[in-house]
């Protein structure tokens, strides 16, 4: 493989008239909230591909098998008339297709706007870098997230003015104290401990903020992911961490504590409660781009 850019450049932002398409790399939708999506889609003024949800024929968790699910996204990224790639859900599913697509076609593509969160969590961390794009973790198209009004909202504002400001998190609060700027890596925690070792996922880059959040994952988990990560030295290069919602994850000052434990030793730059992840109100956050994560005020803005 040709080694990653090593600056991402920004997609370009969406515009009334734009045709959009909707990939379903990893588990199958809803109807019903596919449908909702798509409606979403044409309010603000996009067209709309039509979407082939499916079921691998054996493993019902699938949306299709890997080959149609690698050559759907495939297709829809290199399309020159799709201004923008959306997923519809997670679930499980993108560490399949990742040795299935044509990165080397991929990157050769011009810029556009990719969307996604958990289990595409896998797929930011390839397409980003190798394709040298600023990718955007945030609400998908077929899930609860998009019959949020907030999170419906700071997904349009994402997508038709990529370059605007991190929207401020109310609640965000310091674990350890200071001043970071670098850019951006990370996403759902399980999914970047399933990428250690795969040969298309880089290591974060020097000064990186890492933007971290889980669903469903108790706190002896979470400890053994984070752990997982120190031991392999996934740290090393982090200048600040950002972290999410942790939905699910079990009683919030025992959620809390593991993240005290496990991080504040790095010494880093650390505040948590910031609004992406799993959570109502998602926020769509950029993975790839250089932002100022001041840990003292809380907060997480765009490096200007």
């Amino acid at each position: 493989m040709r080694p990653a850019p090593e600056r991402r450049t920004w997609p370009p932002a969406l515009r009334a008239g734009d045709r959009v398409a909707v990939v379903l790399p990893a588990g199958p939708p809803s109807p019903g909230l596919l449908a909702t999506g798509l409606d979403v889609l044409r309010s603000w003024g996009l067209r709309v591909d039509p979407v082939e949800a499916g079921r691998h024929p054996r493993l019902p968790y699938l949306a299709a098998d890997d080959a149609v699910r690698a050559a759907r996204l495939q297709e829809a990224w290199c399309d020159p008339d799709v201004a923008a790639v959306l997923c519809g859900r997670g679930g499980y599913g993108t560490l399949r297709v990742l040795d299935l697509v044509d990165w080397d076609a991929m990157a050769a593509v011009p810029p556009k706007p990719f969307v996604g969160s958990s289990d595409v969590t896998a797929l930011h961390a390839v397409l980003g870098p190798r394709c040298g794009v600023v990718t955007l973790f945030g609400a998908m198209v077929a899930t609860a997230a998009i019959t949020d009004p907030a999170a419906q909202d700071h997904l349009r504002r994402a997508l038709f003015d990529p370059r605007a400001a991190l929207p401020a998190a109310l609640g965000a609060r310091t674990l350890v104290g200071g001043r970071a700027t670098g850019p951006t890596v990370g996403g759902t925690l399980s999914l970047v401990v399933s990428t250690l070792g795969v040969d298309a996922v880089p290591p974060p880059p020097d000064g990186a903020i890492a933007l971290l959040e889980d669903v469903g994952e108790a706190p002896y988990r979470l400890d053994r992911l984070l752990t997982h990560l120190l031991r392999a030295r996934w740290f090393d290069r982090i200048a600040g961490i950002a972290l999410g919602s942790w939905k699910a994850c079990g009683p919030p000052e025992e959620v809390h504590e593991v993240l005290l434990d496990r991080l504040a030793p790095l010494g880093v730059p650390t505040a948590a409660g910031f609004g992406f992840g799993h959570c109502p109100g998602q926020l769509t956050v950029p993975l790839g781009a250089e932002v100022v994560l001041d840990a003292e005020a809380a907060s997480l803005t765009l490096a200007r």
